[in-house]
């Protein structure tokens, strides 16, 4: 399995303090969680139906007409690459790295952004680094593509960026639950693209997940979250005031200026390894990068943590 943030169970074992006592901001989740109305009891005794409103929901949401219902992203993510004939994958780098991993366990060769590909992959906003790229270039580098992969797990509070319109003939959008609202624990993502190969990853999530991929439960919460309007306004209103305190704070801890979006902050830094280290001795966990050297972010969800982070930079300043 690939390194992935939000490891605690790991990082009490290695560092020996109790999870409980942890401030994980390794993830880039927003912490303010979708807040989940009581389930009825059908929706446990009950299998999924296609019909529960979770299509329309989404729809609505994403404003699009054609999707593909996931059980998480991350399914789409591997799937992807074994229905497509091998050829050339651009990728800028770093990025999210089951990306690359998936391309290059199906026989695809990598190749840098810029060069000529078949197909090409990119997060957007990038996953770490944040940085984006514009709709029209997207639009240009897709004229040279058999296919263009874009994954927008990060593009919720900015959702005017979105290629999900454009999510057609050459163009596949992923989206997710789990950042924005949230939800990485529901697994429940959807694929936006053309219909015959949106047709295509249906019936490989039939043979490989079965009829019922994701649970009622996921998609009762899933429907509720994506038709709470006023809660989506107030959670990114929550976020775009915390982000640009997060980076504020650490510029004063020496960072500098950090990229990000406004779930994360990436801080490029030679000392990675070592502030890493400091941080997780006062029991708070960032995610590293070793190449580049890194450590990115997330933000913390009440005053007191804030307040911790702080005095730990501090510290180790």
């Amino acid at each position: 399995m690939l390194e992935h943030g939000g490891r605690l169970r790991e990082a009490a074992r290695r560092w020996t303090i109790p999870r409980a006592d942890w401030l994980d901001l390794s993830t880039g989740i927003a912490p303010w969680v979708y807040p989940v109305p009581p389930l009825p009891n059908e929706v446990w005794q009950r299998l999924p139906e296609a019909e529960d409103g979770l299509e329309a929901a989404a729809r609505d949401y994403y404003g699009a007409g054609q999707l593909l219902v996931l059980p998480g992203s991350q399914w789409a993510i591997g799937a992807l690459p074994r229905l497509l004939p091998k050829g050339r994958v651009a990728m800028s780098a770093p990025l999210y790295n089951e990306h690359p991993a998936a391309w290059l366990a199906c026989g695809h060769t990598l190749v840098g952004w810029r060069e000529a590909a078949d197909y090409a992959v990119l997060c957007n906003p990038n996953n770490p680094t944040g940085q984006r790229v514009t709709r029209a270039e997207l639009l240009e580098r897709a004229r040279t593509l058999r296919l263009l992969v874009i994954d927008e797990a990060f593009i919720d509070v900015e959702p005017e960026a979105s290629l999900i319109g454009h999510a057609a003939d050459n163009i596949v959008v992923l989206r997710s639950l789990g950042k924005f609202f949230g939800l990485a624990g529901a697994r429940v993502g959807f694929a936006f693209g053309p219909p015959e190969l949106l047709a295509r990853l249906a019936e490989a999530q039939l043979q490989t997940a079965g009829p019922w991929a994701v649970n009622h439960p996921a998609r009762w919460v899933a429907r509720h979250a994506l038709a709470d309007v006023a809660w989506q306004a107030a959670q990114r209103e929550r976020l775009q005031s915390a982000a640009p305190r997060l980076a504020a704070l650490l510029r004063k801890a020496g960072f500098g200026e950090t990229a990000g979006t406004a779930l994360f902050r990436y801080a490029a830094t030679a000392l990675a390894a070592e502030l890493h280290e400091q941080l997780a001795l006062r029991a708070i966990l960032v995610r590293r990068f070793a190449a580049p050297s890194a450590l990115r972010f997330g933000l913390p969800g009440r005053e007191d943590d804030w307040q911790r982070l702080e005095f730990a930079l501090k510290e180790i300043a």
